[in-house]
């Protein structure tokens, strides 16, 4: 007898149309202390070519902070505007290692960017984006929003909302959301579900206070899970309680 999930759809079936991953650069380095592991790339790849193959529409977005961090240069003395645009290009080069893995897997993909470089990737183009993925090809969002002072995780809600996403996937180094860091803190409770508005007055820095802000707004929820866990993605896809839910 074929097993059912917990609300009684059948078990690996899909909750959502369409969904918006986040990736933050740093999932890229696999062991590294710098720039892009071609192994953890291709072990991300074939976990999303796997979901693809549910029927869910994807879209990607994914940080730059494993070759460059604008923040970070910007406090060392370089110009925040500088500094936030070539960590931009970095997200771009993040984007272009990722629909090269994807590819090689048979999946089709579309790198779209915030700032115009024609010759590697589209141009951003909402309508557009939104016609590959109907037609069933995975669109990786680069170059964050295009503008200075905004980060990779604002541009996630961004894209989710102007797309339709039905959620934003966040995929993190820990389980979910603690009320403090568990990496430090062995009593860390971990919250299975939590307000928009709790995320922002006890600072848990899910994402940034734009991003969920966007995101409360517009009534998106995001899931918080494990990216280093084998199948999480698809276990988030098809309804399973793992992670933490932010919403109302």
């Amino acid at each position: 007898m074929k097993k059912s999930a917990p609300d009684g759809r059948p078990a690996g079936e899909a909750v959502y149309k369409r969904v918006l991953l986040k990736l933050s650069g740093e999932a890229l380095m696999g062991d590294l202390h710098y720039g892009i592991s071609p192994e953890t790339v291709e072990g991300i790849a074939v976990e999303i070519s796997e979901v693809a193959k549910l029927g869910v529409q994807i879209g990607i977005v994914i940080g730059g902070g494993n070759i460059f961090r604008g923040l970070e240069a910007s406090s060392k003395g370089m110009d925040r505007s500088q500094a936030d645009y070539m960590g931009m290009l970095a997200t771009v080069m993040n984007g272009i290692a990722l629909q090269d893995h994807l590819e090689k897997l048979s999946v089709y993909t579309r790198v779209q960017t915030a700032i115009e470089m024609r010759e590697v990737a589209e141009p951003y183009i909402r309508r557009r984006a939104i016609r590959h993925m109907e037609k069933g090809r995975i669109v990786i969002f680069a170059a964050g929003t295009g503008n200075p002072y905004f980060t990779t995780d604002t541009a996630a809600a961004l894209r989710a909302v102007e797309t339709g996403a039905d959620v934003i996937m966040k995929a993190t180094k820990v389980d979910g959301v603690y009320d403090k860091d568990p990496v430090k803190h062995s009593d860390a409770v971990m919250y299975k579900k939590i307000s928009y508005t709790d995320v922002l007055t006890k600072n848990l820095k899910v994402m940034d206070a734009t991003a969920i802000s966007l995101c409360r707004d517009n009534n998106l929820p995001v899931v918080v899970f494990n990216l280093q866990k084998r199948g999480n993605i698809q276990k988030v896809i098809c309804g399973e309680l793992i992670g933490t839910v932010v919403g109302r």
